[in-house]
């Protein structure tokens, strides 16, 4: 149910983006999400990629800093409220925190559902309580990912 996550870190600076990118893209690999946020000299690329482990050796080869995350991914209604109400209050409720999430808006297998991909506090502790509650958890294959079930 966790998906990896490829967290690449980038210098803030013309073309690094695009070197990151291309060379993925020059290895075959299939971006699924990507994320960028940016602090004063670099930024951290979250990526969810159809095969991490060849996607982190890539980078690695380009000389540019890496590590793999687990992720989860949830389809949540893709209504005003749903995330706030069905999802983000029960972590308030058990004190599990968000420690970063983004949104693939409209993108869900199911019609009318949007995509939330989420790094909690207790990771385990979310899956546990989101089974509990309903809340579809995405596996690998919705992305279109390898599997991958040893360390990266």
């Amino acid at each position: 149910m966790k998906l990896k996550q490829l967290s690449v870190f980038l210098e803030n600076s013309p073309g690094r983006l695009y070197e990151a990118t291309k060379a993925l893209g020059d290895a075959g690999l299939n971006l699924r999400s990507l994320s960028i946020c940016d602090t004063a000299g670099f930024g951290v690329l979250r990526i969810l990629v159809s095969d991490v482990v060849k996607a982190r050796r890539v980078i690695m080869e380009k000389q540019l800093p890496a590590r793999v995350d687990d992720v989860i991914a949830i389809e949540v209604d893709d209504t005003p409220g749903s995330l706030a109400n069905n999802v983000l209050k029960l972590f308030l409720d058990y004190q599990v925190n968000v420690e970063y999430m983004y949104a693939l808006a409209g993108t869900g297998p199911s019609s009318g559902k949007a995509v939330m991909i989420f790094r909690f506090s207790d990771n385990d502790r979310a899956i546990e309580l989101m089974l509990d509650n309903g809340i579809k958890i995405l596996d690998w294959e919705a992305f279109g990912m390898v599997e991958s079930p040893r360390p990266v």
